[in-house]
């Protein structure tokens, strides 16, 4: 094969490559990547699921009011449910807002991430008033 043909063929093995992984990004950015939402940083605690929230917001951690659960991480596209244990991780108040609809969620009160419940496609409104202050 001459240096035409293997240059070629590289270029097709890597827009394989890359349409592959744009699929899967797509199919998450339109919540049709059954597979690839399933790994979405989502906790449940007390029957309300939560999602993270920008990394920009301010909030200061209240105290620790349980434990939250993650599924396990599904991403292979199959339809069958993932295996493994449940993932879970110490939830704390927010200070300033109700945990109904916002909680700190972290290994330890220093490492916890902002995370609310998700009303329609969006935040609630008071999380949104609590971001914005």
């Amino acid at each position: 094969m001459g240096r035409t043909g293997r240059f070629t063929g590289a270029l097709l093995a890597a827009a394989a490559l890359v349409t592959s992984a744009a699929a899967c990004t797509a199919a998450d950015a339109d919540g049709g990547g059954e597979g690839s939402a399933s790994c979405a940083n989502l906790f449940t605690y007390q029957g309300r699921s939560y999602s993270d929230v920008s990394p920009n917001v301010r909030f200061t951690v209240g105290e620790k009011v349980g434990t939250a659960s993650q599924k396990p991480c599904k991403d292979s596209g199959d339809s069958g449910e993932a295996e493994g244990s449940y993932a879970t991780e110490n939830a704390y108040v927010v200070d300033g807002i109700s945990s109904e609809v916002a909680i700190a969620i972290g290994e330890t009160a220093e490492e916890t991430e902002f995370f609310s419940v998700r009303s329609g496609s969006g935040l609630p409104p008071e999380v949104k008033e609590f971001i914005d202050r």
